[in-house]
């Protein structure tokens, strides 16, 4: 093999590191970015929030675009009438501590108003003392407390409460326990925790500690006052005949309790009033609220697309460290010079993915104006590359866009990939929204009769008559994800 020198031209691209920034913020959802923006505001020195900092900024985001060096806007023109008579406020209330006159605290110092024993480092976070969310085993461990049982009996109690679930189920059967605790209590019988369990299913909430759904429901409806309409047959019916209530065959109930029945629709209204999981309004866990990236509103004739401002970081660079740059680049401040680029960088990658999510947003509401005037009925089929064409920009990048970002219109919050969806043909050789289909669904569902509900062929039936072509299966498929049970469930009394 003979060795040679070759030279070959080729051409690729390659992403800068701005544009790959700007890919990654873009596709970040408001929680997420905020985290980022935290993450870029402990490393770079020269960035600073303009709603936090008392300097004058020489860029700002936030206001559709990022000021320019040297503008004279500043942080006390922007700040709101509200924000700034609170501060007002809060200055005013300083001054008078700063006048209170200085007193002894009994133990040979002496604190003023402004000053304490702490310095400002020492100052208490009141954050940490946030109220805890109470769980079940919490609730239940505190009434145990403050019953007279005997300390045995209150450790099996806490064995039971220590099996339950979440729901407020028992997960494990009686001789489970027994086997798992008889290393710890000496002579232990079956019998002990069969009465430890009853001692648990009196606490609150009542149906704590059932080992199923029909003993969960019997200890709710024996908890209700003996005077209860109907209670007896009720119990009756959870006890014995659960099965045969969800089967929805009433005839055979009326039948075996030996009501007519009016009297049927009562005892069932009562069980449909009982919780089947008496455990989950305790530790549900953090509630995340969703914060719209964008608001719609409608004027006059058209529907406008804005972007939230509550939603967006005001960033700016440090006014100081900018002057200490620039007074010192004769020096060679390079380090600092870069991360005054990358501040600039980031400011401009920020504004930019408002300005494309603002973009995005108003094409989707100009095509689907007719969902804001009419709801989910009047949605029309879209996809991704209708708005990437309509805007100048990749299909990916608009699939970016629309993950995890919302808006918030007269009719709800919704996040911007709701408005997309496929389509199916109709007679007259248009198109209509699965969106729509499955409004029209719904709508067809909440109207039928409860004692003949429609079935998945009749759906599809008459949606055929109104010139949507469904078959049985594709109604089938939608009803289910709208979590709309089969007609025979659907079936009342």
């Amino acid at each position: 093999m003979k060795h040679s020198l070759q030279l070959k031209l080729s051409q690729h691209l390659t992403l800068t590191p701005q544009l790959q920034q700007s890919i990654r913020l873009l596709q970040l959802s408001t929680v997420e970015l905020n985290q980022e923006l935290e993450r870029y505001l402990a490393e770079n020195p020269l960035l600073e929030r303009a709603d936090l900092a008392p300097d004058e900024p020489t860029s700002v985001i936030g206001d559709r675009g990022a000021a320019p060096e040297g503008s004279p806007t500043s942080s006390a023109q922007e700040e709101p009438a509200a924000e700034a008579h609170e501060r007002e406020e809060r200055e005013e209330r300083s001054d008078r501590m700063d006048e209170m006159p200085m007193r002894d605290n009994g133990g040979g110092e002496e604190m003023g108003g402004s000053g304490s024993r702490r310095g400002d480092d020492d100052r208490e976070d009141f954050t940490q003392f946030a109220a805890a969310e109470v769980t079940l085993h919490d609730h239940l461990t505190q009434q145990l407390s403050l019953t007279s049982l005997t300390e045995r009996d209150k450790r099996l109690a806490a064995l039971v409460i220590g099996n339950i679930d979440e729901d407020g189920y028992l997960q494990q059967t009686l001789q489970e326990l027994l086997d798992n605790a008889i290393d710890e209590f000496a002579e232990l019988e079956l019998e002990e925790i069969a009465i430890a369990l009853k001692h648990v299913q009196n606490m609150d909430p009542a149906g704590v500690a059932a080992r199923d759904v029909s003993e969960c429901l019997t200890l709710q409806l024996k908890s209700l006052p003996t005077d209860t309409p109907y209670l007896a047959p009720a119990v009756e019916l959870c006890a014995k005949h659960l099965d045969v209530l969800a089967a929805r065959d009433f005839n055979r109930l009326k039948r075996t309790l030996g009501v007519d029945e009016d009297e049927l629709r009562e005892i069932r209204a009562l069980i449909v009033s009982l919780d089947p999981k008496p455990g989950r309004s305790f530790g549900s866990g953090d509630i995340r609220y969703v914060v719209p990236d964008v608001v719609v509103r409608r004027v006059g004739t058209r529907w406008v697309a804005a972007l939230n401002r509550d939603a967006m970081p005001r960033l700016r660079v440090n006014k100081m460290y900018a002057d200490i740059l620039q007074a010192s680049r004769e020096n060679g401040a390079k380090h600092l010079a870069g991360q005054l680029q990358e501040a600039r960088w980031l400011i401009k990658n920020v504004q930019q993915r408002f300005d494309t999510i603002l973009r995005v947003t108003q094409s989707i509401v100009d095509r689907q104006k007719n969902f804001f005037e009419h709801g989910e009925v009047a949605m029309r089929p879209l996809v991704l590359r209708e708005i990437a064409e309509a805007v100048g920009l990749h299909e990916s990048t608009i699939s970016r866009v629309t993950t995890q970002k919302y808006m918030l219109t007269a009719r709800g919050i919704f996040e911007l990939k709701y408005f997309f969806g496929s389509h199916v043909s109709t007679d007259t050789g248009g198109a209509c929204s699965a969106t729509a289909i499955r409004a029209l669904i719904k709508q067809l569902v909440a109207a039928e009769d409860g004692k003949k509900p429609l079935s998945d062929h009749r759906i599809s039936d008459i949606l055929a008559q109104q010139g949507i072509q469904v078959a049985r299966r594709t109604v089938a498929k939608y009803r289910e994800a709208m979590h709309i049970q089969p007609a025979n469930l659907r079936k009342s009394i």
